[in-house]
């Protein structure tokens, strides 16, 4: 899925009035891109994303969604920062719930989801629930059950945010292994850049509230990726690079008095 955000500008009613989210936010998102958005806090980033799936109105601009020749559908599904598992369900009736609401029937929904929970670490624990699970492990459910889904675009919103260091580095690797099976359009929101660089094809830099791409960075670097590739110094110099664009816009605002 293709998508095309074409001066967007997005507000909401706030406590003190009426507030400004995005302003003239203009965005390509190629069929089978990885691309992350990176900005400061309160940029808007979690507001595009939901923009894009259709839950926020836009004031002005207009959003395209245009599914490709292998998209077998026009879904664009969410994957926020706070697990969205439901806590009175198994992990494998959370993992096969969007297949559920596609009409796909019991016994081949628990299939194709017991097959890929065995595969990322879940064999014999199909039948627990949420609240035995670790904040990981119930974010790789998530994962998951949005794959299931088989939307044709992923909308993550900081899904690693809250893990440790090692959990998010388990997680990145896996998160790219479903993505390389049918490269799926994702656009993945973070506040870290090194965690943008590992996962991306290219990055977008947002400014301050109200947002607006400031910059973008092609990442060089092949697939698949190895994480010790934040070692070498063109990772380095890329890092830096994004640092500075999203330093200097900071600046430029704070001189504005915005």
């Amino acid at each position: 899925m293709r998508l095309s955000c074409v001066n967007l500008t997005v507000s909401f009613q706030g406590h003190g009035g009426t507030v400004e989210a995005l302003r003239n936010l203009s965005l390509e998102v190629e069929s089978g891109e990885f691309v992350s958005i990176v900005g400061p806090s309160g940029c808007g980033k979690t507001t595009l994303l939901k923009t894009l799936t259709g839950v926020v109105s836009t004031q002005s601009g207009f959003i395209e969604r245009i599914p490709s020749s292998e998209d077998r559908n026009d879904l664009a599904l969410l994957v926020f920062q706070e697990n969205s598992l439901f806590p009175w369900m198994t992990v494998l009736d959370n993992a096969a719930f969007g297949l559920r609401m596609q009409g796909v029937g019991r016994a081949e929904r628990e299939d194709r989801a017991a097959a890929l929970l065995r595969r990322f670490g879940f064999g014999g624990r199909e039948r627990v629930y949420p609240r035995e699970l670790s904040l990981g492990m119930k974010q790789r459910v998530a994962v998951i059950r949005c794959f299931l889904s088989d939307p044709s675009a992923m909308l993550m919103d900081e899904p690693f945010a809250a893990l440790d260091y090692q959990n998010r580095l388990g997680l990145h690797r896996e998160l790219l292994e479903l993505w390389e099976q049918d490269h799926k359009t994702v656009v993945f929101v973070t506040h870290d850049v090194e965690e943008a660089i590992i996962l991306s094809d290219r990055i977008v830099v947002l400014s301050r509230q109200p947002g607006s791409v400031v910059a973008e960075f092609l990442v060089p670097f092949g697939r698949p990726r190895d994480p010790a590739v934040a070692l070498e110094e063109e990772f380095l110099v890329l890092k830096r690079g994004i640092w500075t664009a999203l330093g200097q816009h900071r600046e430029t605002a704070a001189g504005r008095g915005d």
